[in-house]
């Protein structure tokens, strides 16, 4: 089951980053984000009427469901999109993958639960393959024109996720299922980002074309009520920090899309990257031999 989700994860988020690409042109980012949760809370809650499985949750959980829609729907999405504004989706991306470095960190700051030596090493090798991939991406970036500005903006985003992963735990601490959590998530994510954009005076608009509407589906359905139930799933299932390698390996699949379809070519350096980041996938979730669990590199 976990190998399921993890794929589940990877597919649905690998073509998210071009998806959002496609978002931008005359609505705000913000209000695109917006529409993309209201529209994933609304598939949601429909399907969990529809199949009898909304349930009631107590009034004092509600202060969970609020952080997780603030640092899961809310606050690290407006910080990427902003990101991606300055700088190209794939480089954010990457920047991204540090949510492996940014959970084990906060799993040990918070939680006291030190990474195993499986998830340091396979994170290591994986983020290895990583600077492979795209480390030509970083060189050609110019140091003004807002990149800086638009790396800052991911690594924000990057970690408003990761404090995201630790609050849903807490959030479903009391018995509540992953999915009634997510549509409650979903909705105060939704509620603050209708004040941000109405704070921000920005208008309500929405593009009616197929790329604009197809793009947002995409994102609202496959990339938010599917991809987070699976990532979170996983979170439940096997913990933040190896839960979060998934986030190495998207921009693989990123990297595909761009090929196909923004005219990516890889370069030796991205090819022999590529082998390493499936490395890294192999050292923390591979069953190793009976003979080699006692062994403190099993741990993880």
């Amino acid at each position: 089951m976990t190998a399921i989700l993890f794929a589940a994860v990877v597919a649905a988020w690998g073509f998210t980053w071009f998806a959002i690409k496609m978002q931008f042109g005359p609505v705000p980012p913000e209000v695109s984000i917006l529409w993309r949760f209201l529209l994933a809370a609304a598939v949601l809650w429909a399907g969990l009427a529809l199949t009898g499985r909304l349930r009631r949750v107590r009034l004092r959980q509600h202060l969970w469901f609020a952080a997780l829609g603030l640092c899961l729907f809310g606050v690290n999405f407006v910080l990427i999109y902003n990101a991606t504004l300055h700088i190209a989706s794939g480089v954010v991306s990457v920047v991204f993958t540090l949510a492996t470095v940014f959970n084990a960190l906060n799993q040990w700051l918070f939680l006291n639960k030190a990474p195993g030596l499986r998830t340091v090493a396979g994170s290591v090798i994986g983020m290895g393959g990583m600077a492979l991939l795209f480390g030509e991406a970083f060189m050609k970036l110019e140091v003004g024109g807002g990149a800086a500005l638009g790396i800052g903006l991911a690594l924000a985003g990057t970690y408003v996720f990761s404090i995201g992963n630790l609050v849903s735990t807490r959030a479903t601490a009391d018995g509540t299922d992953l999915p009634n959590a997510i549509a409650r998530g979903m909705a105060w994510g939704s509620v603050f980002l209708l004040a941000l954009t109405q704070l921000r005076g920005l208008p309500l608009v929405i593009e009616p074309t197929p790329r604009y509407l197809l793009s947002l589906l995409y994102l609202a359905v496959p990339g938010s009520v599917l991809g987070f139930f699976a990532y979170l799933s996983l979170v439940a299932r096997i913990g933040a920090a190896r839960a979060a390698y998934a986030t190495v390996l998207f921009p693989v699949i990123a990297l595909a899309v761009s090929t196909l379809l923004e005219g990516y070519v890889w370069t030796p350096w991205a090819l022999a990257g590529l082998p390493l980041v499936l490395l890294g996938n192999l050292v923390i979730f591979a069953r190793w031999p009976a003979a080699w669990r006692g062994v403190a590199l099993s741990r993880g």
